[in-house]
């Protein structure tokens, strides 16, 4: 493990989509980056070596779900979640926002204390706020921390969108104050204001005031559609730093991912891939395969013939449709893991043609391919 400071470099950039690289005391992560998500200290039926085989460089972790189980007191005694589940390499967590949305019949939320959760689990009290928040992700030792934020569902409501944003940023300052000074880990704001450029850009102007290490766009992907997301962050991506990692949270299909690396985003997650795998849909070149239909079910070829993971590509398209069609646990395992080495595949394509200047070709090509 190096010693050093988290840092952002800007290598290139192709019109609006920019490689780079972000340095950690865990390792690099080039980007744009796809991080899988491990929500409780797993992605979901793969092992943490399998990830590494994918050339995954980073997870995401959750505080609200890892506060509830396995708690803090197990993750202390383990010295944080890279022990606890065996990975040695980046992980970023959310701070618990999303829940307060996803979960939303469970909570309510106080600006002065924060989010005031009844546990999904079993009912208990639990106090979420932009301190507690941070503090959890101290004990869980992220390497990149996100502040505390009201994500509110998706509405046209100025007044509910412009309320998150002040909520959203009085928290930020909170985690900030909490944060100190940990130049080993990184600490994001969070933008919110809906599919209105004038909130976005008064809340990205607040957030720059407090000075973060990297500035994410939350709030989407919450039902929106695919144009409308690309819209609002083609308006005001630019309003972020130049010189910090942006990251649009909870994104998406390979299109998402593609549209917004156009528009300057360098940070992706998604549950997108395993949650598929789980389903027997499979992302490929190929385009997107349902493998429990019956055209699949003589088919000899693997999913990726050229897959450099030797457990993947030994087994056909026709054994997979038999594993799914008995339900099988395996079937997900070897989708799910088939799906993020696709996609971190889908990446390094992407920085490929950024660094050759060739992004708008590619783009052009693959924009509606999965579709």
């Amino acid at each position: 493990m190096s010693n050093s400071n988290f840092s952002f470099e800007l290598l290139a950039q192709d019109n609006n989509a920019r490689l780079g690289r972000i340095n950690t005391s865990r390792g690099l992560i080039d980007t744009p980056a796809f991080m899988p998500v491990g929500t409780q200290g797993t992605v979901k039926s793969i092992f943490s070596d399998d990830i590494l085989k994918t050339k995954s460089q980073i997870i995401l972790g959750n505080t609200y779900h890892l506060l509830l189980r396995p708690g803090i007191e197990i993750l202390k005694n383990f010295g944080g979640l890279h022990k606890f589940m065996n990975w040695n390499k980046p992980i970023l967590t959310d701070s618990g926002g999303y829940q307060i949305m996803s979960l939303s019949k469970f909570n309510k939320i106080d600006i002065k204390i924060g989010a005031i959760f009844k546990s999904h689990l079993d009912g208990k009290k639990i106090i979420l706020s932009p301190e507690k928040s941070i503090q959890v992700q101290k004990v869980i030792n992220s390497d990149i921390i996100m502040v505390l934020d009201e994500c509110p569902k998706l509405t046209k409501d100025k007044k509910i969108l412009s309320n998150a944003i002040n909520v959203s940023t009085h928290w930020a300052k909170r985690s900030k104050v909490e944060f100190g000074k940990d130049k080993k880990k990184a600490l994001f704001g969070i933008a919110q204001g809906g599919l209105y450029k004038d909130l976005r850009i008064e809340s990205i102007s607040r957030l720059k005031e407090i000075d973060f290490d990297g500035y994410a766009m939350g709030g989407l992907a919450v039902g929106e559609n695919q144009n409308d997301m690309f819209e609002i962050l083609n308006e005001t991506t630019n309003f972020l730093p130049k010189n910090k990692p942006r990251y649009l949270m909870g994104v998406g299909t390979p299109s998402d991912i593609l549209g917004a690396v156009k528009e300057g985003i360098d940070m992706f997650d998604c549950v997108m891939p395993t949650r598929s795998g789980r389903t027997g849909l499979a992302f490929t070149w190929d385009g997107k395969l349902n493998l429990k239909n019956s055209k699949f079910q003589s088919d000899k070829s693997p999913l990726d013939a050229k897959c450099d993971i030797k457990e993947l590509n030994k087994y056909s398209k026709s054994y997979l449709n038999h594993l799914i069609k008995s339900d099988e646990i395996l079937a997900s395992m070897l989708i799910s893991l088939h799906n993020i080495y696709f996609y971190q595949q889908f990446m390094r394509e992407i920085r490929e043609n950024i660094k050759n200047g060739t992004f708008n070709y590619f783009y052009k090509k693959y924009i509606n391919f999965f579709d």
